[in-house]
């Protein structure tokens, strides 16, 4: 007998969200041309270093533009509660798959609401010191040694919104069953049941 399935993410929400990993992706890529020598051949992908440069900045505000469509629709999901300093306390089990033990939770979990406050404050430092070295447009606002402190923040800030990443698609493959949530926009009600059983909780109420 087929499962119940419950519907986690509507079809705009999914579609926002690959845009973002594509904007995530091309602007990583072009960054990374420039991080370092050795990975300028990814300049190639663009065009050559001058294109690479000069889509860079846009492919970044298009990716900021788009997690604002996330951020406002899920902010308050991700807000931390006492249940969630509670299931902190119990990490270790999630990480050794003892979920029974788990303190139930609503649509995210603690570590999904890291990992999402990391993403929004990694993107705004971003933003905001992309925007300081960016030439020809604004870099002659800015001071040069404000200018060399924007590009060593902004390349940490990068380090971690890509660290944050990997943790969530880690994650989102690691917990079987995740991975339709963004694929189809449905889970299965055991999977919420198991995983996020106060939404599950929520979702069958209504």
């Amino acid at each position: 007998m087929a499962q119940k399935l419950l519907l986690r993410y509507k079809d705009n929400e999914r579609m926002n969200h690959w845009f973002l990993a594509l904007m995530f992706f091309l602007a990583g890529l072009s960054g990374l041309a420039f991080f370092h020598p050795s990975f300028y051949f990814f300049t190639h992908l663009f065009g050559g270093g001058a294109w690479a440069r000069i889509l860079h900045p846009f492919m970044g505000v298009l990716m900021v533009i788009s997690f604002l469509g996330l951020f406002f629709r899920l902010w308050k999901q991700n807000t931390f509660t006492d249940a969630d300093r509670e299931w902190k306390k119990h990490m270790g089990d999630m990480l050794k798959g003892n979920k029974a033990s788990l303190p139930p939770v609503g649509k995210y979990n603690y570590g999904q609401k890291m990992v999402f406050w990391a993403m929004t404050l990694s993107l705004v430092v971003l933003l905001v010191t992309g925007v300081m070295f960016w030439r020809p447009w604004f870099d002659g606002v800015f001071p040069i040694p404000v200018q060399r402190v924007a590009v060593l923040l902004h390349a940490v800030s990068a380090v971690v919104l890509v660290i944050s990443t990997v943790v969530h698609v880690y994650a989102a493959i690691w917990v079987k069953g995740t991975v339709r949530a963004m694929t189809r926009g449905t889970v299965t009600e055991s999977w919420a049941k198991l995983n996020h059983p106060l939404w599950h909780q929520e979702m069958t109420k209504k």
